[in-house]
């Protein structure tokens, strides 16, 4: 099972959300059927927004992010709650892998450096907060650092990645976002900033065999860990029948009756799943018929 670590400085200073998500990203990845860089970039969006949806503190709150970008993989979206599960789709599954100077996958072509990230917080009672930046390198880690900066004015270094083995398969995945705390001192953030200039990536550190208690405590050297709670996330849809099927109502009457007569069913596919849900014309009657008593008794 994956999971997630919060943690302190002990100064209580500095704060992590650390995760590996090798199994949340390869679930992803088999439910998509990604091609490599399609993988490593919806990967990474997975894990920052499980991250972001486990700082919220709202029960029914669900976190929406979105990366928008000018490359083949133009929308990835994904959404989180706070009790540790994501979801997601992006708009090309298959898009063409190319590796960078580096040899990584070049996931900064993929998404293309012009366009922006969005993130929705939902509380289910008004209208959800949104919040804006414009895109930094399209690697995404850079590109949610510059969203707490700006949109947020919290200080945050964030760690992404993923690796894939020869086959494709998810190898190691996971991440972490640090953020400085209000009084933070300049002694807690020289430290910081050494210890986050001397890491390696955090997919090199789980190839090295490393665990996200080991990583976080490299992290915070000189500073001290206090461990908080630790949780399991994982990739889970909530669809249902129920929900699909009033997905399908909302089309209307005229719609509905327009499927029946032409196709005699309607199917239709989750997003973020990809499973099918089939509707036969005893199930569209029905619609129809419920639709059409709902009408009669507004109109009485």
């Amino acid at each position: 099972m994956s999971q997630l670590m919060t943690a302190l400085s002990k100064n209580h200073e500095v704060r992590i959300y650390i995760t590996n998500t090798t199994e949340v990203v390869e679930r992803a990845r088999e439910l998509h059927d990604l091609s490599p860089v399609s993988c490593a970039a919806f990967g990474r969006v997975l894990t920052g927004a499980l991250i972001m949806g486990m700082m919220s503190k709202i029960e029914k709150e669900k976190v929406t992010l979105q990366i928008k970008g000018d490359g083949e993989i133009k929308h990835i979206v994904a959404v989180a709650d706070i009790h540790g599960h994501v979801k997601g789709y992006l708009s090309n599954p298959l898009a063409e892998t190319h590796v960078n100077d580096l040899g990584k996958l070049d996931v900064g072509k993929a998404i293309g450096k012009n366009g922006e990230v969005i993130v929705l917080r939902d509380w289910g009672l008004t209208d959800p907060f949104v919040g804006r930046s414009e895109l930094v390198s399209g690697e995404i880690a850079e590109d949610l650092a510059a969203f707490f900066a700006k949109s947020e004015q919290m200080p945050s270094a964030v760690g992404l990645g993923e690796q894939l083995d020869p086959t494709g398969f998810v190898k190691h995945a996971g991440g972490f976002i640090v953020q400085l705390l209000p009084e933070a001192s300049e002694e807690t953030i020289t430290q910081l900033e050494a210890n986050l200039n001397g890491v390696d990536s955090v997919t090199r550190m789980f190839e090295q065999g490393m665990d996200i208690h080991m990583i976080a405590n490299q992290l915070f050297a000189g500073l001290g860990l206090e461990e908080l709670e630790m949780y399991d996330v994982s990739y889970t849809c909530d669809c249902h029948e129920d929900k699909m099927k009033q997905a399908l109502m909302s089309i209307g009457k005229s719609e509905l009756e327009t499927i029946m007569a032409e196709d005699g069913q309607a199917e239709l596919i989750c997003h973020f799943c990809n499973h099918k849900y089939l509707f036969d014309k005893a199930a569209l009657e029905e619609m129809i018929a419920t639709l059409s008593k709902d009408l009669i008794e507004i109109e009485e």
